[in-house]
């Protein structure tokens, strides 16, 4: 079912306020982050922060780094 947003102004910018049910579906609370990624057919998906995946991506970092030669030369 959809949720109709409004756009509201907030300083210089324009801002969305979520309601309750869509923040609940979600599982974020104030202050965290979320996410607007597009998706292949031009629309895009909001999501929650996802720890798990950041943890990921923190140690794949990680190990590019360390390995950054080597994946170099594999790269040619």
């Amino acid at each position: 079912m959809p949720i109709e947003l409004k756009l509201r102004k907030v300083g210089n910018s324009l801002g969305v306020v979520l309601p309750k049910e869509a923040l609940a579906q979600l599982k974020v609370e104030e202050g965290q982050s979320l996410y607007l990624t597009e998706a292949p057919d031009g629309s895009y998906r909001v999501t929650g922060e996802n720890r798990e995946f950041n943890e990921q991506m923190r140690v794949a970092g990680d190990l590019v780094r360390r390995y950054r030669n080597a994946l170099r030369e594999l790269a040619k």
